[in-house]
């Protein structure tokens, strides 16, 4: 009895003491963890590293991507000159050693930023803490390593791993694999991918034709086999029969093996047909495929050309005043895009000439494809619907409340809810349009001054000046300037740092920066006097 409690205490000092260094090696884990987690460091260090393994506009990548390429050209000439040639030493160690290591380090790099195991440790123990429990490493343990496993059956961490193993020589035979090293090139070759996108978008149609096509071909192939048998010296397997029946699927028909008896030639013949309507309905599937594709790359590179200018202009809705606007401004000297969700209307300005795509501003998603924080963008708001155009208006501000919104309202009871939405600057083409008749009708001669202006079919027109910070208009006061002199009438001035317009602006008031004074005057005087006041900044 004695020398049983004796085991049992032994055994209980046993269970304690492992608790304590389980417990001991939990809180190291989970101490590292969390020292992991907090490292600047380290979050930079993973963060550049996968900046240069993964980014297309990283300059380093660049030059990893070139260094990738010189290894893989130079492992698959060896491989090739040692087919005639004894490999000298200094080759053999290079291809199996040197290429093989930087292989490995790259693979290695991309599992360690695939997945951050530090991150699944820390949220085990914090739900551990919250609910009272045990904190468990395993579970951790296992959705980290479960992510890992998930990168390293990827197509493209296959292809790295294929590229290593020729550096373990019993595995030589392998060796033939290097030229999986080419496939490497798929990660950084952007048309290479855009070509993998648009077959897998037809995976369905592609899969199901090759079903078609296997069925086919051992259908074939039995037959062949059965019906030769004994009779064709060249049938003299199954394989043989597959062989044949694949070379005729595929119109090939090398001629090494071919039917003999009159049953032979049927089948020959039945399976060339289906052969050329198989070959005939992939290349519908993958024509189609790629027109669609085709389409979306145009509109990908418009937006692209437009994002690399410093401002653009974004026309949503492509309706009777986006179509005054552009005949209005028949020489557009500026960069621009149309978007319209109808493709009819978007046909239509593609037939005009202008630059659409079809797309559905009210969304969060088209308008973030747009770059506002190195342009200045400014949105245009013209569709017939004011819901729409208060959804374009908020999604606008919402990314950036730099981006200047220009609206359509449908009448004057809504323009408190574009204010609110934040648009710049509502328009009111009915108000507008009414108010217009009646000064033709009750004023013609204010109407012929307005219309003149405005058109610019007169020589009286009305432009914008901003002061600019080394321009020679800056800290002048209005009698300072000679307006007379460029045959100008100042209008008024806005302010800055104010919100409302200073008509017939005070002799007295200081110019400043980024104040806007509105002149009118004959169109020379007014590019003259524009050039002038901005002369040093220009």
């Amino acid at each position: 009895m004695l020398r049983f409690r004796s085991i049992l205490s032994i055994f209980e000092k046993y269970r304690q003491k492992s608790k304590r260094f389980i417990d001991s090696v939990k809180h190291r884990l989970i101490t590292w963890a969390v020292k992991l987690d907090n490292s600047r460091k380290q979050k930079e260090l993973r963060k550049r590293v996968e900046d240069i393994l993964n980014n297309p506009s990283n300059p380093k990548k660049r030059y990893l991507d070139i260094f990738i390429i010189v290894l893989i050209i130079s492992s698959v000439f060896i491989m090739i000159y040692e087919v005639k040639h004894p490999l000298p030493l200094w080759m053999d160690i290079y291809d199996i050693y040197f290429v093989s290591l930087i292989f490995l380090i790259e693979y290695i790099l991309r599992l360690w930023i695939s997945s951050d195991m530090t991150s699944e440790f820390i949220e085990e123990y914090n739900k551990a803490t919250f609910l009272g429990r045990e904190f468990k490493v395993l579970p951790a343990l296992a959705r980290g390593l479960k992510k890992k496993l998930e990168f390293m059956i990827t197509p493209a961490a296959i292809i790295d791993l294929l590229a290593i193993l020729p550096a373990y020589r019993p595995l030589r035979v392998l060796r033939i694999f290097v030229l999986f090293r080419f496939l490497k090139l798929l990660r950084y070759t952007r048309s290479i991918n855009q070509f993998v996108e648009v077959l897998s978008n037809k995976r369905f149609e592609l899969l199901t034709l090759l079903l078609l096509l296997l069925f086919v071909m051992m259908t074939g192939a039995i037959a062949i086999y059965v019906l030769e048998d004994m009779r064709n010296p060249d049938i003299k397997s199954m394989f043989d029969a597959i062989y044949w029946s694949l070379v005729t699927i595929s119109t090939v028909g090398y001629g090494d093996i071919s039917p003999v008896s009159d049953m032979g030639r049927v089948i020959a013949m039945i399976i060339i047909l289906f052969g050329i309507a198989m070959i005939s309905f992939a290349t519908s599937v993958i024509v189609s495929a790629f027109s669609e594709k085709l389409h979306t790359l145009k509109e990908e590179r418009i937006i692209d050309e437009i994002n690399k200018s410093e401002e653009f202009l974004i026309i949503c809705g492509y309706g009777q005043m986006s179509k005054m606007f552009f005949r209005q401004f028949s020489k557009i000297d500026f960069k621009y895009i149309i978007l319209d969700k109808n493709p009819e209307r978007v046909k239509e300005a593609l037939h005009d000439g202008y630059d659409a795509i079809v797309d559905d501003a009210s969304r969060h998603e088209t308008l973030a494809r747009f770059d506002t924080n190195n342009s200045r963008v400014t949105v245009m708001c013209m569709t017939h619907d004011d819901v729409e155009n208060i959804y374009i208006t908020l999604n606008a501000k919402n990314i950036s409340p730099k981006i200047k919104v220009i609206a359509r309202a449908g009448s004057e009871n809504i323009v408190n809810k574009y204010r609110r939405a934040g648009a710049d600057h509502i328009l009111l083409p009915n108000e507008t349009a009414s108010t217009m008749m009646a000064v033709a009708i009750m004023r013609p001669t204010m109407y012929k001054a307005i219309d003149a202006i405005f058109s610019g079919k007169n020589v009286a027109m009305l432009d914008e000046v901003i002061v600019h910070s080394h321009g020679h208009l800056l800290g002048k006061k209005i009698k300072d300037i000679d307006f007379k002199h460029f045959k100008l009438i100042p209008i008024g001035i806005q302010k800055q740092n104010e919100k409302r317009f200073i008509f017939n602006p005070d002799p007295e008031i200081v110019l400043e920066h980024r104040d806007v004074l509105l002149v009118m005057g004959d169109k020379r005087s007014i590019s003259y006097f524009i050039e002038i006041s901005c002369k040093d900044r220009c």
